[in-house]
């Protein structure tokens, strides 16, 4: 069987729309553009990309970029024209892993929920409305679903980890984001919409998992469970994703008990290690 023709792949990952707050426009667009960037990894990105994802003409996509450039924030490939992360970004991604990496005590966690279900399994984090894909492991299975990798971002709601975080912050933060973001139908799909997405935070929410049946790219499902700080606010999450056929009703519980397992082990550590 021929791997690569049945896996499923994400086209498109655009970034979330943001309100700015008035005065700080350029430092706005300039940080929405770091982040594209940093998504689109070593592959890098083409200006007219970035200028179409971010909405903005390409003259001044171009003028930021130069502007981080000269930061050290960005590089310019010679020889393809594409964007990519500067080496600053190293030393600041240094500087901050002391306070907010998790990964090294994370990666064995993770590496044990793709051996013991055979699926993907990812680590991801909160970062504001979104969650940023922070580590991959592959699972033994075959046929695979290529939705999710590091650095990928996805609105809160949207896929199962950021489904899982929304579920259970407060009432009143789930009620401020989906008023700052009335646009998630229209990017995402009906499915986003503020009646169908508050319906999957309560089985969410009563579950303990969540579930996305496909609802980014159709055939991919995912798991997601929330990984808590000390203080109990939800700022991790573990997911699985896989074909559609692996998900069905009689594995589903089983993959979910050992997806909340795995949760709860990381949250146990972290609270013994921050």
């Amino acid at each position: 069987m021929d791997c690569e023709a049945h896996s499923v792949h994400i086209v498109d990952n655009p970034t979330s729309k943001r309100r700015t707050v008035p005065g700080t426009q350029s430092v706005a667009r300039a940080a929405q553009l770091l982040r594209m960037v940093t998504s689109a990894g070593m592959e890098g990105m083409p200006v007219a990309e970035l200028a179409r994802r971010a909405e903005l003409t390409r003259p001044t996509a171009h003028r930021l970029l130069a502007a981080l450039r000269q930061e050290g924030l960005v590089d310019q490939d010679d020889g393809t024209g594409r964007w990519m992360p500067g080496p600053e970004l190293y030393l600041m991604g240094a500087v901050a892993a002391s306070r907010y990496d998790i990964t090294g005590i994370a990666r064995d966690i993770v590496r044990s929920l793709a051996v013991r279900t055979e699926e993907s399994a990812f680590l991801s984090v909160r970062r504001g409305d979104e969650t940023v894909c922070l580590m991959r492991e592959e699972g033994s299975f075959p046929i695979r679903s290529f939705v999710l990798s590091e650095g990928v971002r996805f609105p809160l709601g949207v896929a199962s980890a950021g489904l899982a975080i929304l579920a259970f912050l407060p009432p009143h933060d789930v009620d401020a984001y989906l008023e700052r973001h009335p646009e998630l139908a229209e990017d995402w799909g009906t499915s986003h919409g503020e009646t169908r997405l508050r319906a999957r935070l309560r089985d969410t929410h009563e579950r303990g998992y969540a579930v996305n049946p496909g609802l980014i790219v159709e055939g991919s499902w995912g798991l997601g469970a929330a990984v808590f700080t000390r203080e109990g606010h939800p700022q991790w999450a573990l997911s699985l994703t896989g074909v559609q056929f692996r998900f069905g009703p009689d594995r589903l519980p089983e993959l979910g008990r050992t997806l909340l397992a795995h949760a709860h082990q990381l949250t146990t550590r972290i609270a013994a290690t921050r």
